[in-house]
């Protein structure tokens, strides 16, 4: 394992490098918020507590694309918009996307249909009493695109935080 030492530092206090990745950080604290969005937003519309909420997928805004964004923006603003990293970070980030709006909001919409045709089964069919399953799995275009503006606008503030405090990145 690799360790970083702040500048100036007599080498006293020595901590891992990967608490120096930034695009790793952006990613992880864009996720936090989003989730933490969503649990806050059911807590107001549902009026009462769910901590699922913390973990669950679909909603408003959608913490998959706010965590590859963050990563793909923390890869820019380090390695350079032109890097090839960042190339990898933005195509990878625009698949995620692409599939949280498209592959999964329609999936969302199949097992909703499908719990309705389980629901209107006679007593008697061995399915009636299946588990049902989980609607809410894609998001929308909005909760996407919020999602988005979210990791771009967390990496820039942790880059910004950084730089602040005089802490420089590793790469």
């Amino acid at each position: 394992m690799r360790f970083i030492q702040e500048a100036g530092d007599t080498g006293a206090y020595q901590y891992p490098a990967i608490l120096r990745n930034y695009p790793l950080l952006s990613a992880i604290v864009a996720f936090a918020i989003a989730q933490s969005i969503k649990f806050f937003t059911h807590r107001y519309k549902e009026k009462r507590w769910d901590a699922k909420q913390f973990i669950a997928s679909g909603g408003m805004p959608s913490s998959h694309s706010a965590t590859v964004t963050a990563l793909a923006a923390g890869v820019g603003i380090i390695e350079g918009f032109g890097s090839s990293n960042f190339s990898i970070a933005l195509i990878l980030a625009s698949i995620v996307m692409y599939d949280a709006f498209g592959i999964r909001l329609h999936a969302g919409k199949q097992a909703e249909v499908l719990n309705q045709i389980v629901y209107e089964l006679p007593e008697e069919h061995p399915l009636s009493d299946s588990k049902p399953l989980r609607e809410l799995l894609g998001h929308t275009v909005p909760q996407v695109i919020a999602g988005g503006f979210l990791g771009v606008i967390t990496a820039v503030c942790v880059c910004l935080i950084n730089r602040i405090s005089g802490r420089t990145f590793d790469f």
